[in-house]
Parts: C-alpha cells; sequence; structure tokens
C-alpha cells in the first residue's frame, strides 16, 4: 500500500529515520512475539540473495551445508565454561514438553559449537576424516532485553560455519580465508565495505582463542559488528573428546573453527545507503531490480499495458529482476513514492506520448549530483543498457559508503582528550596506540561509550601509528580502532 507521510530525516533522528524505514519500506514488523521479527516478504527476499550469493561462496571453498537440532542439552552448554558464561543471560531454556518436566532442560540454540562438536566427535576417527567443513543455515534465539528490529532481536536468521581441522594452522588459515569471504560478499554484493582485523580480549567471542571481524561504518557514523570469523582452539574440542589419531599414530584434540553472519546485515545495507527518501538497495541484493510502471489513461491504457508486458517479458529474458506495477487504484505519482521507498535501483515509465514516440522514462534511485535522475531514452537503449547501469550503480554505492568511512575516520590520536574531542565532532572510527591494558578500554567505554572495535589488519593499519598508548601510560603494543557501536 503507498504511503505518502514524509519520514523523519536522518540529521533529525537517525534511530527513528531506520525504525520508520524498515516498516514502511515492509522489510519487517513487530511480533506478538516478545522482541522477536517477523521478516516480510520485501525482506526477506534480500535476505534469499545474501543468501544465494554466500551459500555459493561457502561451496566454492569447500564446504557442505547440514543441519543440527534446535534444542540443546544444558549439560552441553555448560562444560565450555568461558561459552556458558559468556551466554547465560540470553538463554532461554525449555524445561517441560508433552505435559512433563523434562529431567534435563533443554537451550533453544543461542549457536551450535557445542552440539555440532559431540556430533564431529562420533564421526572423526581418523586425521583422513579431517578437515570437516559445514555450514548450516538456521534460526537462534538470544533473550535480548533491548532489540531493534534486523540489528538486535531475540530470534534472528544466519548462517554458521564449524570446522575441525588437524594442525592449529589449518584452523588459523580457515579462519582468516572465511573473514576474507566476508569482506568480499560485503563490498562486492552489499557495497558496504567493512574494516577487518582482531577483537581485543574483552570484546572477543565466549570460548574462542581469537576472534576476528568485519566492522562497517554505517550513516550515523556508528560501527556494525557485520561478521566474524573465530578461532577455537582445542577448548570444545576438549569438552567433547573431538580426538583423532594422527598420521603418526598419536591421539590428538582436533582444532576448531565458528563463523557465522546474520540478518543483521539488512539493517547494516539500511543504514549504509538509505537517505531521507526511504532504503536505497544495492542492484545485485535487489528482489526487484527495475520496476515498470505503466501510465494508465483512458483508451491509450490497453496499447500501453501490452508495450509494458513486453518490456518486462524482454528484461527478463536479459536477466534482469523486474516487477510491473499496473495497479489501478494507484496513482503514478503515489506508485513512484512507494517504489522510491523500497529502494528499487531503477523506474522504468510508460505513457501513451512516450509509446508514440518509442521512448521509455527511466529514472535511477540515486543519481550523482548534477545529474538527472530521469532520463528519457529510445526504448531499445534503455533495455540494452539496463544491465550496465545496474552494475554502474553497485559500484558507485560502494565507492560513496568507502569514501564516507575515510572522510570520517581519524587517526594518529594520540591522548584520551583527543579522542573526546573526535568523538565530540562526530567522528566514526578513532585510531590510536593501545597497550593492550583492558583497563583503558574500560576507561573509554565509560567516559566515551566507545570501544576497541579491531585491532585493524595491515592494510587498515596508519602509516604512522602513535608510540605510547593512548592512555598516555605505556608504550603502546598495536594500533586500535574505536568507535561506537551498535
Amino acid at each position: 500500500m503507498a504511503d505518502d507521510k514524509k519520514l523523519t530525516s536522518q540529521q533529525e533522528d537517525f534511530a527513528k529515520w531506520y525504525n520508520e524505514v524498515v516498516l514502511r519500506a515492509e522489510l519487517a514488523d513487530h511480533s506478538p512475539v516478545r522482541g522477536s521479527m517477523v521478516i516480510r516478504p520485501w525482506g526477506y527476499g534480500i535476505w534469499e540473495h545474501m543468501q544465494s550469493a554466500l551459500d555459493a561462496m561457502f561451496k566454492e571453498t569447500g564446504h557442505e551445508n547440514a543441519y543440527f537440532p534446535l534444542l540443546i542439552p544444558m549439560s552441553f552448554i555448560e562444560r565450555e565454561k568461558e561459552h556458558v558464561e559468556g551466554f547465560a543471560p540470553e538463554l532461554a531454556v525449555v524445561t517441560q514438553a508433552g505435559g512433563k518436566e523434562l529431567e534435563e532442560p533443554y537451550v533453544i540454540r543461542p549457536t551450535s559449537e557445542t552440539i555440532i562438536y559431540a556430533m564431529y566427535a562420533k564421526w572423526v576417527q581418523s586425521y583422513r576424516d579431517l578437515p570437516v567443513l559445514m555450514n548450516q543455515w538456521a534460526n537462534v534465539v538470544r533473550w535480548e532485553m533491548r532489540t531493534r528490529l534486523f540489528l538486535r532481536t531475540s530470534e534472528f536468521l544466519w548462517q554458521e560455519g564449524h570446522t575441525a581441522h588437524a594442525t592449529a594452522e589449518e584452523a588459523e588459515e580457515e579462519t582468516r580465508l572465511i573473514l576474507g569471504l566476508y569482506r568480499t560478499f560485503m563490498e562486492d554484493w552489499i557495497a558496504m565495505p567493512p574494516m577487518t582485523g582482531l577483537k581485543s580480549e574483552s570484546e572477543k567471542f565466549a570460548g574462542a582463542v581469537r576472534s576476528y571481524a568485519c566492522e562497517a561504518l554505517m550513516k550515523d557514523n556508528k560501527a556494525l559488528q557485520a561478521g566474524t570469523s573465530h578461532f577455537l582452539g582445542q577448548n570444545f574440542a576438549k569438552q567433547f573428546e573431538l580426538t583423532f589419531q594422527s598420521e603418526d599414530g598419536q591421539e590428538e584434540f582436533a582444532w576448531n573453527t565458528s563463523w557465522g553472519v546474520s540478518t543483521r546485515l539488512i539493517g547494516g545495507l539500511v543504514m549504509t545507503h538509505g537517505d531521507d527518501n526511504g532504503l536505497v538497495i544495492p542492484p545485485r541484493l535487489a528482489p526487484a531490480q527495475v520496476v515498470v510502471i505503466p501510465i494508465l489513461r483512458g483508451d491509450d491504457a490497453g496499447p500501453v499495458r501490452d508495450k509494458a508486458d513486453e518490456i518486462v517479458s524482454r528484461l527478463k529474458e536479459n536477466g534482469v529482476r523486474v516487477r510491473l506495477d499496473a495497479r489501478d487504484h494507484l496513482s503514478p505519482g503515489a506508485k513512484f513514492f512507494e517504489w522510491e521507498r523500497k529502494g528499487v535501483p531503477f523506474r522504468l515509465e510508460i505513457g501513451p506520448r512516450d509509446l508514440a514516440e518509442g521512448k521509455v522514462a527511466l529514472a535511477r534511485r540515486l543519481t550523482p549530483e548534477g545529474e538527472k535522475r530521469k532520463a528519457f531514452l529510445p526504448e531499445a537503449q534503455a533495455l540494452a543498457e539496463l544491465p550496465e547501469r545496474l552494475e554502474s550503480f553497485q559500484g558507485e554505492l560502494l565507492q560513496a559508503a568507502i569514501a564516507r568511512r575515510e572522510a570520517n575516520t581519524v587517526r594518529g590520536v594520540k591522548s584520551l582528550d583527543e579522542m573526546e574531542e573526535a568523538f565530540e565532532d562526530g567522528a566514526g572510527f578513532v585510531f590510536s596506540g593501545w597497550s593492550g591494558d583492558p583497563a583503558v578500554e574500560e576507561a573509554v567505554k565509560e567516559r566515551m561509550k566507545a570501544t576497541i572495535r579491531l585491532l585493524p589488519d595491515e592494510e587498515f593499519r596508519s602509516d604512522q601509528a602513535p608510540a605510547t598508548c593512548v592512555s598516555g601510560a605505556g608504550e603502546s603494543v598495536t594500533e586500535a580502532a574505536w568507535a561506537r557501536a551498535y
């Protein structure tokens, strides 16, 4: 249904703008279940394209899909001390079933390391059984107290990969491989360029030895943790007796990794590209890349509608995802407004005059400054050029997001006062030296509501990072990228 009410502007209230876009672009809605959402067809269509692209990338790197149970015995969760402590506040527990009290409670899956490695322990006997490279597409439940559609809900959809290896080196290589794969996906498909790097000890996944992350900058200059890849060492293997006989006949524990991204990526897409008119969807992920709107008037309606049908068929033949909007109860203006809000990359209009002249009107959701949003083109030219125009739009979105991230990154900060000033001035990422002392992290968090998002990979590090810690106490052992975050 068309909705011509103006959105709250991003500058006025970014959080309110975000919620309005998600609801009124029909991505999702609040459900009757506390803290959970209903993903509507338009939002789920975006997720399906994300799934399809990622799934192909996983399979190209040798991973297979499987499925593991939703319910996990409480005793499994409790075996890994750090893991249970990290998730305890978020667990949803089943204590009754079939009208009876259960002998052992079940946890509704918050993540699947425990049950998956218990199964791997049954299947792996020898080094010949390794590596095990599995992924599952699933839902998980984490009982969040403060929720926001897509960004943090009690139930969400994701993929979680879990692997087992014969050596620590292989597991570390896998962890880094997936981190790079996530970055490629985010850049090439979402046009959302993340920085990659290592999480600090206080920010790593519960039960991991090391956690790596993709951190992207949203339009309000807050960071979004968009994906994580964890080197788990042998922590879970030891708890679940995941052992194998090595090539020299010794019994050894396997080395594990886990990694995942979720429907949070849809929220990242909204906040990376949306504007005061609504959603902007990168063409590669758009459920419909083009909407065709015939302008139906009087006696000319029949021929115009026939031509619109023909254009739709020709676009489909060219591999373009297209939607026809021939609803007769809405004005053309109302349709334009609705599809702009829903973020369709291109709108193609055709009316009686266009038909007579052999032309169509082609409007792009966003245009470079100084260019007209609507062009009147010969029909054949417009249809032939659309695939190339879609790719150009995709690339321009990525370049704009990279430029925005770099313009809002402050490097070389040498003191806490300087860091605070940078955040007060609206900085996104702030780079500084860090001694590795968690007390410094806590002090910054308390004073500025900012955290270390990652210890950046080499290509994201500063040319000349400060040699002293931002706290002023001690030498810097690493550079840190700080931000306020979702």
